[in-house]
């Protein structure tokens, strides 16, 4: 008779983490970093229609790398955490740290499930304050941990190395085309120390902007605003960039 095959929980967790990194680190990276007038997100995405970055609520947006179909499904489902909790209570009931938790009970009961391979994906939730000692960063790894984050954050394949880029550049008050320029500076830098250039049809741009006059406050950055922000560095034009339903800025 056989001797049954035997792996240690420690050992079977430490496979499963190990799976979840290899994929995730097969992703484009993400960047988030606050700005003077609320946070940016950039991540390298030359796709128009399989977006990294959007809109789950007013004053909160969602970030992701990592196979599509699963943070898909994991973005979908805080839209409708979030629009039963603002409907069934009010508006201001729905915040990033409720939506992170969600997101970690979930992540961590995959991850934890031995019937389930764990989700291949790693997520940002960002939540714009009325000033940015409000503003409020969430990553949330594979294993449904919850990491509390300020100034910067990346996630994806080149992670570490973006982070500590951004560590040593990052400072509070820069401007959004600062911002957005140190961001892309740090995407398009590889692992070997050598860099890219990247274009604006190779990026996802998209902000959480405190100052717009709507209760929605995500905006995508796209075309001649983006491409004017990355190549001049001037302010933004009033009316350019749209929100995730099209709504003019």
């Amino acid at each position: 008779m056989s001797t049954p095959f035997y792996v240690s929980p420690q050992q079977a967790m430490a496979d499963r983490a190990e799976y979840a990194r290899k994929g995730i680190a097969r992703g484009r990276s993400v960047v988030v970093l606050q700005y003077n007038d609320g946070v940016v997100f950039v991540a390298e995405n030359p796709s128009r229609a399989l977006h990294k970055v959007s809109e789950i609520y007013d004053r909160i947006a969602f970030a992701a790398v990592g196979k599509y179909n699963e943070f898909e499904n994991l973005r979908i489902g805080g839209v409708r955490y979030a629009d039963l909790r603002g409907y069934t209570y009010d508006r201001e009931d729905v915040t990033a740290r409720g939506l992170a938790n969600v997101y970690a009970q979930t992540l961590g009961s995959i991850f934890s499930s031995a019937g389930e391979k764990p989700y291949e994906v790693e997520l940002i939730v960002a939540e714009v304050g009325d000033g940015p000692e409000d503003d409020q960063i969430y990553r949330l790894p594979h294993d449904g941990s919850i990491v509390d984050e300020h100034g910067s954050v990346a996630v994806g394949g080149n992670a570490d190395q973006i982070s500590n880029y951004l560590g040593q550049r990052h400072r509070d008050g820069m401007t959004l085309s600062e911002a957005l320029k140190l961001a892309v500076e740090s995407l398009a830098r590889d692992t070997n120390g050598g860099e890219r250039t990247l274009t604006a049809e190779q990026l996802e741009v998209a902000v959480l902007d405190r100052t717009r006059p709507q209760t929605r406050k995500f905006k995508r950055v796209l075309g001649r605003q983006l491409s004017r922000l990355l190549e001049e560095g001037s302010p933004e034009p009033e009316g350019e960039g749209e929100g995730e339903g099209g709504d003019a800025s």
